[in-house]
């Protein structure tokens, strides 16, 4: 599932041979990655809100800590909303930028940034252990495309994108929080577009895939309704599978089981009026 979950890493089970001393046993409070992501990167900076997203602990394996070890310093991000981000300068070049939200372990991921090496990821989430095993893959297939993003993605929009910044929006699987009384914590709200299409350039393409059916006719609703987007299907409706997108394990394992999946395409119209820009934003 790709929306964001919150993760506390353990650490990884490992064999010791006779004779080598056993681990060193963290201090309360001190970080199992000194240089890696922080467990709160934003802290009590910002407001409290209702978020989309839940904590949960989740092991951490040997080469996932590796990964965050020794690459996070290079392809990792914090989401602390203490600056403005220059995304050529976060990537090394001004090719085009994509965001997405929620990326679960991360192979979707790499197999786009992969197939599209002149699209820049900046994939987004607090599961630990996705994290190092996508930076993990980044640097097993030499993705110089992928950089890695901890903490709220509603932070990072609103305090560390400028506007039009990016020139597209994935949200893959998110949690649908199927309870009616959880319906106020999906990520696709009207809210939620109004801020993502301020930090969206014109023609930028919102992507949304679910297997959830309510929760897909929900996105199908608010994203027709906001000014600040067009359905890229004549007909109004959802879209086949485009073949750019990977058929993830989680997607296959719903499949199985029967779910349907849809996929919306939308486009970020031209900016004729201030739909979907913040009060304070400018062009």
């Amino acid at each position: 599932m790709s929306d964001s979950v919150m993760s506390t890493p353990e650490a990884p089970h490992a064999e010791r041979t006779a004779g080598e001393p056993a681990p060193r046993t963290r201090a309360k409070g001190e970080p199992r990655f000194p240089d890696g992501p922080k467990a709160d990167p934003a802290g009590s900076h910002f407001e409290r809100r209702i978020r989309s997203f839940q904590p949960r602990r989740s092991r951490v394996t040997a080469g996932q800590a590796d990964a965050l070890q020794r690459l996070w310093p290079v392809w990792g991000l914090d989401i602390d909303g203490s600056r403005r981000l220059d995304l050529a300068e976060l990537f090394g070049n001004g090719r085009p930028v994509v965001l997405e939200i929620g990326f679960g372990m991360g192979e979707a991921t790499a197999e786009m940034a992969a197939a599209d090496p002149d699209t820049n990821v900046l994939a987004v989430d607090v599961h630990t252990p996705g994290q190092g095993h996508l930076l993990h893959l980044a640097e097993e297939r030499g993705l110089a495309n992928v950089r890695v993003a901890n903490g709220d993605a509603i932070i990072l929009l609103r305090e560390m994108l400028a506007p039009d910044a990016l020139s597209g929006l994935r949200v893959f699987f998110p949690d649908p929080w199927p309870k009616k009384r959880h319906h106020k914590r999906r990520l696709i709200q009207p809210e939620f577009l109004t801020l993502a299409a301020s930090r969206l350039a014109p023609g930028a393409i919102v992507h949304c895939a679910t297997d959830w059916e309510p929760y897909a006719e929900q996105m199908l609703e608010v994203l027709t309704a906001h000014p600040a987007f067009g359905n890229t299907r004549e007909d109004g409706g959802f879209a086949p599978r485009p073949a750019f997108r990977p058929l993830t394990r989680f997607e296959r394992q719903g499949l199985d089981k029967g779910h349907v999946v849809n996929d919306l395409l939308f486009r970020r119209v031209p900016h004729d009026d201030r739909a979907g820009r913040p009060d304070g934003d400018t062009v």
